[in-house]
């Protein structure tokens, strides 16, 4: 049976690393599909019919390259497995052109989170979007990153650990000495007004803040500081992390060799994972 096939395949990648929710639901409604019809093993027809049946053309673009992917899994076990056309609903995407924001216009963003307006229920708002967008522009963390961090994880000298993120990986990153300073006074006036959750950026109500919240507020930001009025796409949260890579690659020479050592060592600062070792010190696992 399908299904058993399917199980089998989820626990092994699921053993690798790969969380797959989406992809799992997909191949356990093909294999119910296929064990309707009989099928033992993987029929292209059949995959072409099913994928066709999902509502949107990205939705079957997903359904076929998920069950393609297990076909090809299978057919190095048993050529039998048919292996469904994965190009057959895909649509072209191209990735927007990310903003990079000038230093100037960094500093005016940082300047009109600090004119926000006030609310009751949180009266760290300026200071605490103030440090949240300042640390995502001078460190590159992802958004996703910097709203995941614990007060644990601001580590003695100026040391950030990231856990478990993209890829399952953790990492250390390290802090510029004016960001040290910035954070260790958030960090005193977060101490005594939040509550119990230990998340660093906290709504007052006692809960994690949120994405949809901090890009609000970002929006906000945008139009108070000015920052690109007319342009038909607004600049994201995101194009910070970009803006970051963008300032430290101008920084380096023009030879190819220094440019390459800067390169790789962006990579290393926003992939690198970290081991605990026997005697508990930390580093950095060597790819």
């Amino acid at each position: 049976m399908l299904i058993d096939d399917v199980e089998r395949y989820i626990a092994l990648r699921r053993s690798l690393g790969f969380q797959l929710q989406k992809p799992a639901r997909h191949l356990q409604a093909f294999a119910r599909v296929a064990a309707e019809k009989g099928e033992t093993h993987i029929c292209a027809a059949t995959v072409i019919t099913w994928a066709a049946a999902a509502p949107t053309l990205d939705a079957r673009n997903r359904r076929i390259g998920d069950v393609g992917r297990f076909a090809r899994f299978l057919r190095a076990e048993d050529d039998k497995h048919e292996m469904p056309p994965t190009g057959l609903f895909a649509t072209p995407k191209v990735r927007p052109a990310p903003y990079i924001y000038s230093p100037e216009e960094l500093a005016r963003m940082l300047e009109a989170a600090g004119r926000l307006r006030m609310l009751k229920p949180n009266p760290l708002r300026r200071q605490l979007y103030m440090v949240l967008f300042g640390l995502i522009a001078a460190t590159g963390l992802r958004v996703s990153e910097a709203l995941n961090l614990r007060l644990g994880d601001v580590l003695p000298g100026g040391v950030l650990q990231i856990r478990e993120t993209k890829f399952y990986k953790s990492r250390l990153v390290p802090l510029h000495a004016t960001v040290v300073e910035v954070l260790d006074r958030y960090l005193d006036m977060r101490r005594r007004s939040a509550g119990s959750d230990d998340h660093l950026f906290l709504l007052m109500e006692g809960a994690a803040l949120a994405y949809s919240t901090a890009r609000c507020a970002f929006r906000r930001i945008l139009q108070l500081a000015d920052i690109a009025p007319g342009r038909a796409r607004r600049p994201r949260i995101h194009d910070l992390r970009h803006s970051f890579a963008t300032r430290v690659l101008e920084q380096c020479g023009t030879k190819r060799d220094e440019v390459a050592r800067h390169f790789v060592a962006l990579r290393l600062i926003s992939a690198t994972p970290i081991l605990r070792t026997p005697t508990g010190t930390l580093r950095r696992r060597r790819n």
